[in-house]
């Protein structure tokens, strides 16, 4: 088994002309890059990637706030990605696009996406129009992945309320907002409750490896759990090598993470393929890591 992209965006031209219709012309910060199946193709053979999981970055269908609008998006970007699936064998997968924080919507889109479409799982974003996930009121959508052993890859999203002048939302807002979807996954027991869901954290996780122990100390003065079954809870993510295989980073996330819960990730195309490379070629060389062992058995391919 080759290598697999857990983190890799596709954007079709429908969609880039919904966002544009929206008034919104970029995500995080950057602008909306250009994209295309063959464009991912080259830069997969570039990065030596065998298969790349396809998702739809931020904003996801939050800029709808109609639920069948939004619905109706996610119906339309999974297909697509189905049809990429079938196209392509073997060379990419789906991650299917999930219309929150439209509940209904959501249970009725995740099932036909992984009953029917047969998507490898769900890509759910830390907050939908500043709804995080985790917090209550999600029980069904979490009970229909469940029941159905899903992968859910967590991408983040802008954070609620108005940016900062001079902070770019990608650089370090998306940070948080995968940190806090992580802690409310665990600290509201969601982990506990629906424990056949892999959950992938984007980027390394944001900032919980780093700041793991203090999250531990939080939820268990708010719970009164064990802090090591906390720790062992945030431990069990899977987590991207997205933007992160860097010399800072890297070492925090192999000190925390399970062994085998590491998947490369390349965040293409919102980084450029030469990023990709960048990242990718520090993956390679770094003490401690084996390219050929990351994670990839959670995937319904392998």
């Amino acid at each position: 088994m080759g290598r697999i992209d857990t983190h890799h965006h596709m954007i079709p031209d429908f969609y880039r002309k919904a966002l544009r219709t929206a008034g919104i012309d970029g995500a995080g910060g950057r602008d909306v890059p250009d994209w295309s199946p063959q464009e991912s193709l080259q830069t997969m053979a570039e990065l030596g990637v065998d298969t790349a999981i396809l998702s739809v970055s931020a904003p996801g269908t939050t800029f709808l706030p109609a639920a069948a609008s939004a619905a109706a998006l996610a119906r339309d970007v999974n297909d697509y990605g189905a049809e990429l699936v079938s196209t392509h064998p073997g060379q990419f997968g789906l991650f299917a696009t999930v219309p929150l924080p439209h509940l209904d919507a959501a249970v009725t889109e995740a099932s036909r996406a992984l009953d029917d479409l047969r998507a490898d799982g769900v890509v759910l974003l830390a907050n939908n129009s500043g709804v995080y996930l985790g917090e209550d009121g999600q029980d069904p959508l979490f009970a229909a992945l469940n029941e159905r052993a899903a992968v859910v890859f967590v991408h983040p999203a802008e954070l609620p309320g108005p940016t900062v002048p001079g902070v770019t939302p990608w650089a370090t807002d998306f940070l948080l907002d995968t940190t806090r979807a992580a802690f409310l996954l665990v600290r509201n027991g969601i982990r506990q409750r629906y424990p056949d869901i892999t959950f992938i954290l984007s980027h390394a996780g944001g900032f919980v490896p780093y700041a793991s122990y203090r999250m531990a100390m939080a939820i268990t003065a708010d719970t009164g759990r064990d802090p090591f079954a906390v720790l062992g809870e945030l431990s069990d993510f899977y987590f991207d090598t997205a933007l992160s295989s860097s010399p800072a980073a890297l070492p925090s996330l192999l000190a925390f993470a399970k062994p085998g819960h590491i998947a490369f990730g390349s965040d293409f195309p919102f980084a450029p393929s030469f990023v990709g490379k960048m990242f990718s070629d520090n993956l390679e060389s770094f003490p401690g890591i084996d390219v050929g062992a990351l994670a990839t058995d959670f995937l319904r391919r392998t």
